[in-house]
């Protein structure tokens, strides 16, 4: 029998002990020694590179670095390079003179002249073409760029911030990327680690997000929020086995994913109490409807039985005897498989 069936539902807390910082909600140590390192970074000048991967907040760092400097009461600019062709990044991030190309009918500055005496921070910035990292070798050598079109250099005072999810290293091996720039943009580099590797925080996140929501909800039933895409819903309690699944899934997306999934749960769930048949298929081990392929991120059979056993020991308060009752297996069965699925002895 499974362990998700044998206790009540676990009610959301009242409070949670966490530190909030620059909107990054934690409490775990990684993070904790994280928020130094950004902290000392921030006081000098210097280019950081912060490295995470996708969902994981790099543009919360970047923008809590921009805070603490002293650059703090200037612009912050931020831009995903992923999403620009070379020509549009050019324009972005350097702006246009008149009749550059055909439809620039006026003027326009870009990032860095829109960011003079503050910060610039790109994220993804191993997708910039070879042209583009060019111009921007030169705005971190000399100070200078020239607007698309333009003659004349245009002098600028920013500091670069930049996030990736790739090793610029390996990008610079596969001649992807120039090991100048590479050397100008990564003078202090930074590591985001993942949801995954943050303890304590899944757990943390699944609360917060759901007092958030639970919070919106409350706003807009009395009647104090207009947003159409605010839920009705609130909810008050995780099922036992929700709980479960969504403490042992692994989420490649991270932070970002995280949320998703709660604001999904919110739009299509009802009731107070959040059960496990109301999650994504990936959660529920299953692949996502009218498709034969496997999707990537399904929960694979040992995860399931992680959970369930996690559970089992949460219910019985780590009495182990009485967690192998609850799951219908001998006690030397359930030692057995904690070693298999390494949860400790």
């Amino acid at each position: 029998m499974g362990a998700g069936m044998l206790l009540d539902p676990i009610p959301v807390p009242a409070e949670l002990d966490v530190t909030v910082f620059h909107g990054i909600v934690t409490q775990s140590p990684q993070m904790l020694e994280f928020f130094e390192l950004l902290r000392r970074a921030a006081r000098s000048g210097a280019s950081i590179l912060i490295r995470g991967e996708s969902g994981t907040g790099k543009e919360l760092a970047a923008a809590a670095i921009h805070r603490l400097s002293r650059r703090r009461e200037r612009p912050f600019k931020a831009i995903n390079c992923a999403t620009l062709t070379p020509e549009l990044a050019a324009s972005e991030l350097f702006g246009h003179v008149r009749g550059a190309f055909t439809g620039a009918i006026r003027e326009r500055a870009g990032l860095f002249a829109l960011a003079d005496g503050g910060t610039v921070f790109l994220d993804e910035v191993a997708e910039l073409s070879p042209d583009i990292q060019a111009r921007l070798l030169r705005v971190l050598q000399e100070r200078t760029f020239v607007p698309i079109g333009g003659t004349e250099p245009v002098q600028v005072d920013v500091r670069l911030l930049a996030a990736t999810n790739k090793s610029l290293r390996d990008e610079v091996e596969q001649r992807r990327f120039r090991e100048d720039l590479m050397y100008r943009i990564r003078v202090v580099p930074l590591f985001l680690p993942p949801l995954v590797e943050r303890e304590g925080d899944i757990e943390t996140l699944i609360w917060h997000f759901i007092r958030q929501f639970n919070a919106r909800a409350d706003q807009r039933q009395r009647g104090n929020h207009e947003d159409d895409d605010v839920p009705w819903r609130q909810i008050e309690a995780l099922a036992p086995d929700a709980h479960a699944r969504l403490l042992a899934y692994h989420w490649p997306g991270n932070v970002r994913e995280l949320r998703n999934v709660i604001e999904y749960v919110f739009a299509i769930g009802e009731g107070e109490v959040l059960e496990g048949q109301e999650l994504p298929p990936e959660l529920r081990g299953e692949p996502p409807p009218r498709t034969t392929r496997i999707h990537p991120y399904t929960i694979s059979p040992a995860d399931d039985e992680r959970a369930r056993i996690l559970e089992a020991l949460r219910i019985a308060k780590g009495l182990k005897s009485r967690a192998a009752e609850l799951l219908g297996i001998s006690r030397t069965t359930l030692w057995r498989k904690m070693r298999e699925l390494e949860l400790g002895g």
